[in-house]
């Protein structure tokens, strides 16, 4: 995680990611290169857009909690439905749980 990390780094920084820059990050943090794990870094990153890459992935939370932050006002109500929604499967649940009669495994094997 600290080669992304000193990639990240020299992104913020403007500085050119190679070999040479992410080992001396690395190394100015303490960390014992691995030359082959820097040199797979670089060539994974070579056509990366990492500010769009960035840009992505802070998106897909947003996207995963149900939209954009434009959304974010119906959120409230929507966490509204949600929760009586989540009362009316209980209800339910409970409902066929009263007229079952057996419960627990004897219920299975009769």
């Amino acid at each position: 995680m600290e080669y992304v990390y000193a990639a990240l780094i020299l992104n913020e920084t403007g500085e050119e990611i190679n070999e040479d820059n992410i080992t001396g990050v690395l190394e100015a943090a303490g960390v014992d290169v691995e030359e082959s794990r820097v040199k797979a870094l670089v060539a994974a990153l070579e056509d990366v857009d990492i500010e769009e890459a960035i840009d992505t992935a802070a998106a897909a939370p947003a996207a995963a909690a149900g939209g954009s932050a434009a959304a974010a006002g119906e959120g409230d109500e929507a966490e509204e439905a949600d929760d009586e929604e989540e009362e009316e499967a209980d209800d339910e649940e409970e409902e066929d749980d009263d007229g079952d009669g057996g419960e627990g495994l004897g219920e299975l094997f009769g």
